[in-house]
């Protein structure tokens, strides 16, 4: 994005769990409802472009659960409906699907092989939650050698000053901060 203009052909929009069981819950700083819609907008512009849509879930009956200290927040016994993405979020039958067990979208997944080869070498990431979800797979992106971006108003968390603290110390570190307005206009 040196040149702020985005290759659709090699650039992927990674969308983080926008499925049913996680955007009824309470968001900071913006409602989960508008990072669906959002979300809805971007994957339309970057289909139309040609680039990779990735919509990502979490499978909450199927959750690795590891040892913590502080609770991992899936319940057990969830409806299967909870792991399904939202329709709202603009979803079609020609985009990926990557079902994850944790956190990030690149662990236990195939995700880094489907995007090399479809020619990826810029991932554009938004979803719920900021500092789970969104900084896990940015984290992994930057480190298997993906360009990031990462899009603060297509992003939410449980807290907004978690929020506020991935998009100022730890986003600009992995790649680019930008709006969804920056990001579309940079698709030309």
């Amino acid at each position: 994005m040196e040149s702020s203009r985005f290759d659709a052909a090699s650039t992927a929009l990674i969308l983080i769990d926008l499925q049913h069981g996680i955007v009824g819950s309470q968001t900071a700083p913006y409602a989960a409802s508008a990072v669906v819609e959002k979300s809805a907008t971007l994957a339309k512009a970057f289909r139309e472009k040609g680039a990779t849509i990735v919509y990502v879930r979490v499978d909450l009956n199927n959750f690795l659960r590891l040892p913590t200290d502080l609770p991992h927040g899936v319940p057990d016994n969830t409806p299967a409906i909870a792991s399904e993405i939202v329709p709202e979020s603009g979803i079609q039958p020609t985009d990926l699907i990557i079902t994850k067990r944790h956190w990030g979208a690149f662990s236990g997944t195939d995700l880094e092989e489907q995007l090399r080869n479809a020619g990826v070498k810029t991932v554009v990431i938004g979803g719920i939650s900021t500092n789970i979800g969104v900084e896990t797979t940015a984290r992994n992106a930057a480190g298997l050698g993906f360009a990031v971006v990462v899009v603060e108003d297509a992003c939410t968390d449980r807290d907004a000053g978690t929020h506020q603290s991935s998009f100022e110390k730890i986003f600009p570190r992995l790649g680019r901060v930008r709006k969804a307005v920056e990001v579309t206009e940079a698709l030309g």
